[in-house]
């Protein structure tokens, strides 16, 4: 996962990011409201933690500026030495998901962390996933089109199940290199190109079958599901069109 934390203490942020990365996740750390915005303009994050008091704004703002320009399917974890009941009510009415009191108790921060990725994002079931036309069977790592197997190799299947399982989320291009390619995997940016390109083909991922995947221009991807429309043509694998009876007369 990636997580990113907002703190106006550099030694806060050094503390944040060794019990994420600790957990096995990926941490980037910003100073100022300002700068995690401008970075979340282009990236995407799996978690956002945030500090109330900024030199540049407050952290009930950020969060406000996050569910209107990101979505409200990000977690945000507010962890701030405000501990007043008003506090409370005012970092959560502002959109946040929970709130912790510093000083902060690393095992504390870690279990609040893994409960909000875990409500966020189910953990993958080892049982058949279904969306429309597409059978995910994750124990064989196979993949089905109205009952016809796919052939793919291990990185355009773990893509393809990402892709389907984070359905709607705008992902930019570092956030999905991480997930298919590791933390520290040194991917050229044309190879995530080729593998959602071969994706498209191998899928046939059009408006017919539901779903879509779109460049989104200095960002990254987003899939999505679409409904078809009568002059999209026929879905993978429906059967064709009967063939006009012949309804000459014998000679």
């Amino acid at each position: 996962m990636r997580i990113v934390a907002l703190d106006d203490d550099a030694l806060q942020l050094e503390l944040f990011r060794r019990a994420i990365e600790g957990m096995g996740h990926a941490c980037r750390t910003h100073l100022t409201g300002a700068s995690l915005m401008k970075d979340m303009r282009r990236e995407t994050f799996d978690l956002l933690i945030v500090d109330w008091q900024l030199p540049d704004t407050s952290g009930p703002d950020v969060v406000r500026w996050v569910r209107e320009n990101v979505g409200t399917h990000l977690p945000i974890l507010f962890v701030t030495s405000r501990h007043e009941e008003r506090d409370i009510i005012e970092g959560l009415g502002s959109g946040a998901d929970d709130f912790m009191i510093k000083p902060v108790r690393v095992g504390e921060l870690t279990a609040r962390v893994t409960a909000l990725l875990r409500r966020a994002y189910p953990a993958v079931s080892s049982g058949t996933m279904e969306f429309g036309p597409y059978r995910f069977v994750p124990d064989s790592r196979t993949l089905l089109i109205s009952g016809r197997t796919v052939e793919l190799k291990n990185r355009e299947y773990d893509l393809a199940l990402f892709l389907f399982q984070n359905m709607g989320r705008l992902l930019s291009r570092d956030h999905l290199r991480e997930i298919i390619w590791g933390h520290s995997a040194d991917v050229i940016s044309r190879s995530l190109d080729t593998h959602i390109s071969r994706l498209r083909s191998q899928l046939d991922l059009r408006p017919a079958n539901g779903y879509m995947v779109t460049a989104v221009y200095g960002v990254g991807y987003r899939f999505e599901a679409v409904t078809p429309r009568p002059d999209d043509g026929p879905a993978t694998g429906s059967a064709p069109p009967p063939a006009a009876a012949d309804t000459a007369s014998a000679p």
